[in-house]
């Protein structure tokens, strides 16, 4: 099993190494090829992914049919709906990758069994579940407070390098503007 994901839930809890082979075990690799869908709108999802190498743009169609990113799940990084998986509703987010990538994918009912037979799993994901509100709160309010210049230089910060391996489209639509403004934006922060 990959030492990323090792690295990534020690920053968290402690396994031994036998107990991580335990919680190891139930995930799939899994691969995806460039554009293509690990979750479409409409689908329910039951499952947890997480990024060994690639990129995907986790999305929903607003209702003029453009693409609003939500965030990108790049290597280290968890995907899922988890609207979808928590509350067994479809989904309407839709999750695309950007590149062939590699991932391993753990079903809700897998998830769950781990809770039963190894309770510092239950932690790890309580752990990353308030990681994860605590995210969402700061992107809500850096939609809705900050410039559109210092949600880019954000957007730098939190995915260092990802530009270089999206379209600026896709950069725009995750900072809620236009290709144009972007490119304003870009060229002031430049020149400035």
């Amino acid at each position: 099993m990959p030492d990323l994901l090792f690295k990534n839930i020690s920053q968290y809890i402690n396994l031994s190494e036998e107990d991580f082979q335990k919680f190891a075990k139930p995930f799939d690799r899994k691969i995806f090829k460039k554009k293509e869908l690990v979750l479409k709108e409409g689908e329910y999802c039951f499952f947890e992914g997480f990024v060994l190498n690639g990129c995907f743009k986790i999305y929903y169609l607003n209702e003029n049919g453009l693409e609003q990113t939500l965030y990108f799940g790049v290597e280290g990084w968890w995907i899922t709906d988890i609207d979808s998986l928590i509350n067994t509703v479809p989904s309407i987010l839709n999750i695309e990758a950007l590149e062939d990538s590699e991932v391993l994918m753990i079903s809700k009912k897998d998830k769950e069994d781990l809770y039963e037979t190894m309770p510092q799993i239950e932690k790890l994901f309580r752990i990353m579940n308030q990681k994860s509100s605590v995210a969402l709160q700061r992107r809500i309010l850096s939609l809705t407070g900050k410039t559109a210049d210092k949600r880019y230089l954000e957007f730098l910060e939190k995915y260092p390098g990802l530009e270089q391996r999206i379209t600026q489209q896709q950069v725009a639509s995750y900072l809620g503007i236009t290709h144009e403004f972007l490119s304003k934006i870009r060229k002031k922060l430049l020149i400035g």
